[in-house]
């Protein structure tokens, strides 16, 4: 026999929790119409946070490889301080299901001021190239990393384009800092490197085919911003060293690197020789 007070309970706990949730919303709109958001304030508070903290600027980051070209963007550190300045944002994420495949997290951005929400979903594999499920602890991993990530999605979608792409520009140009004398630039040149050797074993030679070069040399600014941006899209769950690097098992390069290796240095001497060519006036 079905218990009908239990149906009953189990209603009022529902009700209650949904009242004090709407009431919890309720008091945060109140609030942010009170006190409503300066956007060129926040915008150049995040500015001067970054610009005064190197460290904190190569955080704010991410580079992926794709298709043959660069996609960067602002990231997940980013995208959290940018909210926190922005104000009056409320950001709930949340596992929505885990398979046996796949899991899928999922993130609400709500605008208090202008009651204008977005929800992104995120979906992330569980399974290695083999088909084996991953471990509890690598799928507790990967659940944080998507949470982050549709998190900031949802972030960047509901503060305006002009106010991020202005604060991503210039944590891009904190992140490199003075590299006008070649001092300067073979010293964060040697920092970049070492990381991905010491952090993630990757070789030289797997770093230039990645950038397309002939010799270590050949990496300036715009390289070490792409290397730097791609390091978080790593932490973040974004991208692995596998998958940036092409490798068919973990610490080791696919058949093909030295084939990119040779193909890139096949082009810049090509480069090289076709500006030798062009008449001097």
């Amino acid at each position: 026999m079905k218990d009908e007070s239990l149906e009953v309970f189990e209603a009022q706990v529902i009700s209650v929790t949904e009242a004090q949730s709407r009431a919890e919303i309720d008091i945060q709109i109140s609030t942010a119409k009170r006190y409503p958001r300066s956007p060129e304030r926040a915008t150049q508070n995040v500015i001067a946070i970054i610009s005064k903290d190197e460290l904190l600027a190569r955080t704010c980051v991410y580079s992926l490889p794709r298709g043959g070209k660069t996609i960067d963007g602002p990231s997940v550190h980013l995208a959290r301080l940018i909210a926190s300045e922005y104000k009056n944002l409320r950001v709930d994420s949340k596992i929505v299901e885990i398979g046996e495949t796949m899991i899928t997290a999922q993130s609400v951005c709500l605008d208090l001021e202008n009651n204008f929400a977005v929800r992104t979903e995120v979906k992330r594999r569980i399974t290695d190239k083999h088909g084996q499920r991953y471990a509890e602890d690598m799928i507790v991993m990967t659940c944080n990393a998507a949470l982050s990530i549709a998190s900031r999605n949802a972030i960047l979608q509901v503060v305006p384009a002009s106010a991020t792409q202005k604060i991503f520009e210039a944590a891009k140009k904190a992140i490199t800092g003075d590299l006008s004398t070649e001092q300067a630039l073979l010293k964060r040149r040697k920092e970049v490197l070492d990381g991905y050797k010491q952090v993630y074993g990757v070789k030289e030679e797997e770093i230039l085919a990645l950038l397309e070069l002939e010799t270590v040399n050949q990496i300036k600014e715009a390289e070490l911003l792409t290397l730097i941006g791609l390091a978080n899209a790593i932490k973040e769950g974004d991208t692995t060293v596998a998958e940036a690097f092409q490798r068919t098992k973990e610490n080791a390069t696919t058949a093909d690197t030295k084939q990119k290796v040779a193909a890139a240095i096949a082009k810049a001497k090509e480069r090289k020789s076709n500006q030798n060519q062009t008449p001097k006036e």
